[in-house]
């Protein structure tokens, strides 16, 4: 990110985008971590606030950036310069890559592998069986629900990918809304997750508390086809009241259905949790690219979202096959 001050070119930011994305696979990381670091009578409502904040990250990140950094250093610090926004936008980014340097910083040195220490320690010491990466990756990969859970999360964390890049525009284009007025709309996507993606984890746990592996499965097909027919109510409305309230009823769902994925990952494979979360968070991205060429090929844009809805009900439904090895599914 820090380096964004150099770019000059449209290979160097491709390149530059390219390993900020790789660095973005920290997510991946952090939810098999907070898979270990806590017990699975709550890993839903754990790995949902984990990764809910991080996402809250990314919106406050440039709220931040755009409304009091940025500023400051156009009007203060490059305020004598030739082109003080070039110089400004350019800079600023050496602050959040200062955040996170000094988070990983003390992230390595002041945390442990899982509740019962570091790895390295415990296989030193016999306690922890060394597993090698490929058979991990090859745990994961063979097992039916990783690709499943796959699926349904191209459906919730690629349809919030995809809202990002296409709500605001959409309110422009449809309900005539300055560009201002309808990225403050768009933005109420993402400022949901500071609860909703947890939301779906707790109950994912509550459900698993009371009626097993079943409940958290017959959750996840709930906020799934829930969450595609607001999208289709969504694209249907011509009142920006109502277009509002489903946007903001919508995103908690989309959300919520994130927690809850993540509430059945650690148990597909408990020998290959890395692989299997590794995967699925990979269906996010993917979603959101395979939704991003829909919106581009349809004509009408209400036909993107329909067609975006009508995946998103496949996907709950979907989960009738997810089987999971010790526990009843709904089949």
């Amino acid at each position: 990110t820090a380096m964004t001050v150099l770019v000059n070119s449209l290979t160097g930011l491709i390149f530059l985008r390219l390993f900020i994305g790789i660095a973005g696979s920290s997510f991946v990381m952090c939810q098999c971590w907070s898979t270990r670091m806590f017990d699975k009578s709550i890993v839903g409502i754990a790995n949902g606030l984990v990764g809910g904040w991080g996402n809250v990250g990314g919106g406050v990140t440039q709220i931040v950036m755009g409304t009091l950094l940025f500023p400051l250093f156009r009007d203060v610090v490059f305020k004598d310069a030739d082109i003080p926004a070039e110089s400004a936008w350019r800079t600023v980014c050496i602050i959040p890559a200062c955040v996170a340097a000094i988070t990983a910083i003390v992230v390595v040195t002041t945390s442990e592998d899982c509740p019962d220490g570091n790895y390295k320690a415990l296989k030193k010491g016999g306690q922890m069986v060394e597993v090698s990466a490929a058979a991990s990756f090859r745990g994961g990969a063979t097992d039916l629900n990783t690709w499943l859970l796959y699926f349904q999360y191209a459906c919730c964390f690629g349809v919030e990918l995809t809202m990002n890049n296409f709500t605001a525009t959409y309110f422009v284009e449809d309900f005539k809304l300055s560009v201002a007025s309808a990225s403050a709309i768009a933005s109420i996507f993402g400022f949901m997750n500071i609860f909703a993606r947890g939301l779906g984890g707790y109950t994912s746990d509550k459900c698993m508390a009371k009626y097993g592996m079943r409940g958290r499965i017959i959750w996840q097909a709930i906020t799934l086809i829930v969450e595609g027919c607001l999208i289709f109510a969504f694209a249907s409305t011509k009142n920006l009241g109502t277009a509002i309230f489903l946007l903001t009823v919508f995103s908690i769902f989309v959300q919520a259905a994130e927690g809850s994925t993540y509430g059945i990952v650690p148990y597909v494979n408990i020998s290959s949790p890395g692989a299997v979360a590794g995967i699925v968070g990979a269906g996010g991205p993917t979603g959101a690219v395979l939704f991003g060429l829909g919106f581009r090929q349809f004509a009408d844009v209400k036909h993107a979202y329909f067609f975006m809805a009508g995946i998103v009900v496949a996907s709950g439904i979907s989960c009738l096959f997810i089987t999971i090895k010790g526990h009843l599914g709904l089949l």
